[in-house]
């Protein structure tokens, strides 16, 4: 059983609290464009507000070498305006500076530090045992009684800052992740029948993971868009793994989006289906010309009574775009760590809260 927030009294304790608010930002201004991810966060931060608990929160943006690896400042100031309480950023990660501050919060202090892909071993793909010895685990986790890891987008990473506290350290899945873990797992175990998968997009290695839902029995029919529908529409190699469990294009708007043989193809499906998952768009819908598909696809299964789940980046943009949010059962922050979740593969990060739970 995954160690939840419930489970500890977090009454003026100190806790790092990891999260994922990496963010889409302005090329530009490196402003943060969407708030989509700090606003999942949210409820975690207020849990242990309320609490009056000493909140050190670590996170990350972008990756060293990339125009968005930035600090954390405008994050933030974000969390800021939407709690409506004080989030004192620190540029440093553990530090002097950093460890001063720490150890100068009273209850209830929020105190946000930079970047964690700023130190170097944060990245290293190692045990948690192995992170546990580094350097930044060592000079933090003595300043906190607890860590919370609500980072469930990072989930399928076993970097340090992510799996280094747990060894050392109480540690539970903050609420969001707890939530994550809660849909995906009904969606794959509990889920009314017949189940739709639907996927879109243009990743290939969806590819795999439809096969390991059809050999895994947990899709009865997986619909296919996107660039990955043309695929299939294309070649007969592909079609020949449909086994009668996959759909699908018949036409397509130059090669950009479905066509609406296709698309009255797939409502009539998805109107078959108790249980539906969403990933990945059926077209370019951020051009309107190629819209259609995507538009009446989503808002089919929005309104399909089922129970919904959808995610992954483009996923979620084109739910957003469309005003689609609050209609679907659950909207997930993850895309690596909920299509490794669904291919029924470990995540690093809940196996080590898991294997040592206190």
């Amino acid at each position: 059983m995954l160690p939840k927030m419930r489970d500890f009294d977090f009454s003026e304790k100190s806790v790092i609290l990891r999260l994922d608010i990496n963010s889409p930002l302005d090329p530009k201004t490196l402003k943060i464009i969407d708030k989509w991810r700090i606003e999942k966060a949210i409820p975690t931060i207020i849990e242990l507000k309320e609490k009056k608990a000493k909140q050190i929160i670590i996170a990350h943006q972008g990756r060293p070498g990339e125009w968005d690896f930035t600090d954390l400042r405008e994050h933030s100031n974000e969390i800021e305006k939407i709690i409506k309480e004080n989030v004192n950023f620190v540029d440093d990660i553990y530090g002097k500076k950093a460890i001063d501050e720490i150890k100068k919060m009273k209850k209830g202090d929020i105190i946000l530090l930079d970047n964690v892909r700023k130190i170097k071993e944060e990245m290293d793909k190692k045990t948690p045992e192995e992170h546990a010895k580094s350097e930044f685990v060592k000079k933090l986790s003595p300043l906190a009684d607890a860590f919370v890891n609500d980072a469930f987008a990072s989930a399928h990473r076993s970097h340090c800052s992510l799996v280094g506290f747990i060894p050392v350290l109480p540690s539970f899945a903050g609420l969001l992740m707890e939530k994550e873990v809660e849909m995906i797992g009904k969606m794959l175990n509990f889920a009314e029948r017949p189940r739709v998968f639907v996927f879109g997009g243009n990743k290939e290695d969806k590819i795999e993971m439809i096969k390991s839902l059809i050999d895994r029995r947990i899709a009865d029919k997986v619909i296919i868009g996107g660039a990955l529908g043309n695929a299939f529409l294309k070649d007969i190699s592909l079609r020949k793994i449909a086994e009668g469990k996959i759909v699908y294009p018949v036409d397509s708007i130059e090669e950009r989006d479905i066509g609406e043989k296709t698309i009255d193809i797939f409502e009539e499906e998805i109107s078959r289906a108790n249980s539906i998952f969403l990933g990945g768009p059926m077209g370019v819908f951020e051009e309107k010309k190629y819209r259609k598909g995507t538009e009446k696809i989503f808002k089919a299964i929005a309104n399909s009574g089922a129970f919904t789940l959808a995610g992954g980046g483009h996923t979620v943009a084109a739910i957003r775009m469309l005003g689609l949010e609050n209609k679907f059962s659950y909207v997930s922050t993850g895309g690596g760590a909920m299509e490794r979740f669904l291919m029924g593969k470990d995540l690093p990060v809940i196996e080590a809260l898991i294997k040592f739970k206190r």
